[in-house]
């Protein structure tokens, strides 16, 4: 037996005998071999213990790799598996998997393992991995595994995928399967931790039975482990559906709904808020805002190529039964093209500026719902705007004029441009014709380095229709996320015969503009939850002055006039008439995380003024109503800034 093992630098070494991973890795360096946690062999991950002996090209992975981090997971989840099934033997495993956020391992029993029970889960793992107990690499007969699954529904689920020989490890009398590589024995997961539980379907489908999902994360360092879970702990406080939960601005409720959010008076509040000032900000800046149905006939859709392009995403139609199918909206651009297909045109209305706060509905699949980020119905700031060819320019200057001047607004710094083209090769998703693509992203381009602005490029993130102007936003948690957009479209103006009348007479093909100034307001506010914590500034605040008088009997009816006064300013001011302790209401409006807590007692009542403490301080300072009335309106109308 002779063959060759090629290594990543294109460097070959030969063996007259099988070696195992091990082995190959202490023949390139003693001190690799040592360092070694795996390798991948012809692209595929394979453990230690894994022989060849053949021709292969080969990449030794360390605890310095992503793979290697990889690897000491799946071996982490692979351990929680059997500890979890020597403690609850009639436990029933499902999916595992690590990757770059943790581990998972899916479970069910009749009483599912509860967050309560972590600890000690943990506390037997480290039993396993103090003992380095031996994790060995084998394969099995198919049937053989079905012998050992019978009582395990989803385990002879996942082995139909399965050949007839089967890679599985075995930890004792433990064995499973469907892991690429794991470590040679537990002693390596020092640094892990049980993180928490939660539902997930079997498959990702609705229809299929509730496992418990439990997640945990693994370093090879402490220091790695203790720094994510800080990271954690900030967004688990950044949350915005434990905020939401907390503050009373929202909720969603599967059993009367999956996706569909509950507004709560505080949430609305805050979104109505929002709503009036970027409707106030469009009509200023030219826009018309109209109301549309969120339903329509589902040839439009076929006309607009969403039917083609988007239909997974899209709603069963409604059969009306007399031949008319309507469609739940997706998108609101077919809803605009109508408004604007309902007169006849002319070059002197150009551009024509339509825009409109449209509630949309998506099929998004119930694991990937969360809060008000993932949703199933939305509503978006849209806007289109129909242009001639030589307009374009001045206009996506003019709309992104508009999107910084709101992020000044709502304190959004972080963020970059990015230029989204389509993949020329993917033909199912985009839209074929080429020459109407090249031209579009030349515009696109062009008109991004007439501004003198950065950005990236970014081939495969274009809409199906046309390319797009994608403003991405860092969120408070650290993910990477399209806030607005700018996209250019010659194509659906063409599908839908859109014209003006130029003026050489002549009917003409406008260019649709698509934007998005700050996205849905679902997720919108998601964002903003988690970027402020739920201390919402002023302007947005639900609640802008908490009032707390010192003695009910003696200071209630002032609190009730003060109250009135700031009402008929405007701002939105509560009385707490609560039969509680002072300190109390005060922590109360703390928690509640009001800008003003306004404390009114003898002093206050017989001087017509307030006591007022800010959010997040411990100063109070007395002063006169009207005095605190100019405060707090200097407040909103700076937007909240910084004086």
């Amino acid at each position: 037996m002779s063959f060759s093992v090629t290594l990543p630098d294109g460097s070959k070494k030969d063996f007259d005998k099988a070696v195992s991973v091990k082995e190959l890795a202490s023949s390139i360096a003693t001190s690799l071999g040592k360092a070694a946690v795996g390798a991948k062999i012809n692209g595929e991950m394979k453990p230690l213990d894994y022989v060849v002996d053949e021709d292969v090209e080969a990449a030794i992975i360390t605890d310095k790799d992503e793979e290697g981090l990889d690897i000491l997971r799946a071996t982490a989840a692979f351990l929680l598996e059997a500890i979890a099934k020597r403690k609850y033997p009639e436990l029933r495993l499902g999916m595992h998997e690590a990757d770059e956020g943790g581990f998972f391992v899916d479970t069910d029993k009749e009483d599912q393992i509860k967050i309560t029970e972590l600890p000690e889960l943990e506390k037997e793992m480290q039993k396993a991995i103090k003992n380095g107990e031996k994790i060995e690499y084998t394969s099995m007969k198919k049937s053989e595994l079905k012998d050992i699954f019978k009582d395990d529904q989803f385990k002879l689920d996942l082995l139909k995928d399965e050949k007839d020989e089967v890679a599985v490890y075995k930890l004792g009398d433990f064995v499973d399967f469907g892991f690429e590589a794991l470590l040679p024995n537990t002693g390596k997961i020092k640094n892990f931790k049980l993180l928490s539980v939660a539902g997930a379907y079997w498959l990702g489908k609705s229809s299929n039975p509730m496992l418990q999902r439990i997640f945990g994360t693994a370093f090879f360092k402490k220091a790695a482990l203790d720094e994510d879970l800080k990271r954690r702990a900030e967004i688990k406080e950044r949350d915005h559906r434990t905020i939401g939960r907390d503050l009373d601005l929202f909720f969603v409720d599967p059993k009367v709904g999956a996706g569909l959010p509950y507004w709560m008076p505080k949430g609305a509040t805050i979104r109505r808020v929002v709503e009036r000032y970027i409707v106030d900000k469009e009509v200023a800046d030219g826009y018309e805002h109209v109301y549309t149905p969120v339903l329509m006939n589902v040839d439009a859709y076929k006309t607009s190529g969403h039917w083609a392009h988007y239909r997974d995403d899209m709603f069963p139609p409604m059969d009306m039964g007399d031949g008319e199918m309507l469609e739940l909206r997706p998108m609101n651009c077919p809803s605009h093209i109508q408004i604007y297909k309902h007169h006849i045109r002319s070059y002197r209305e150009l551009p024509i500026r339509i825009a409109e706060l449209g509630m949309m509905h998506r099929y998004e699949k119930s694991g990937a719902l969360s809060g008000l980020q993932r949703v199933r119905e939305m509503t978006l700031n849209d806007g289109h705007t129909f242009v001639a060819l030589d307009q374009i320019r001045e206009e996506f200057a003019k709309v992104l004029k508009l999107i910084m001047d709101v992020y000044k607004d709502f304190d959004i710094t972080d963020y970059y441009f990015r230029l989204s083209y389509r993949d020329p090769k993917n033909t199912d998703k985009y839209y074929a014709n080429d020459e109407m693509w090249e031209k579009s992203q030349s515009m696109l381009k062009a008109a991004m380095d007439d501004l003198g602005l950065d950005y990236v490029e970014a081939e495969g993130e274009a809409a199906f229709y046309g390319p797009k102007l994608d403003i991405q936003t860092k969120t408070a948690l650290g993910n990477d996320e399209t806030m607005s957009t700018i996209q250019l479209d010659f194509m659906l103006p063409e599908r839908f015969g859109l014209t003006y009348v130029g003026q050489d007479g002549e009917e003409h093909r406008p260019v649709m503009i698509h934007r998005g100034i700050v996205g849905t307001m679902e997720r919108f506010i998601a964002y903003l939850t988690e970027i402020y914590k739920g201390a919402f500034p002023t302007w947005l605040a639900p609640v802008q002055a908490e009032i707390i008088p010192v003695n009910e009997e003696a200071h209630g009816a002032y609190a009730d006039k003060v109250r009135e006064e700031l009402a008929k300013r405007g701002f939105r001011a509560e009385v707490d008439h609560r039969n509680e302790k002072l300190g109390y209401k005060i922590r109360e409006s703390q928690t509640q995380k009001v800008p003003y807590t306004l404390v009114l007692g003898d002093d206050e009542m017989n001087a017509n003024g307030v006591n007022v403490r800010r959010y997040g301080t411990e100063e109070q300072i007395s002063k006169s109503l009207d005095d605190f009335i100019a405060e707090i309106d200097a407040d909103v109308k700076s937007y909240s800034r910084e004086k």
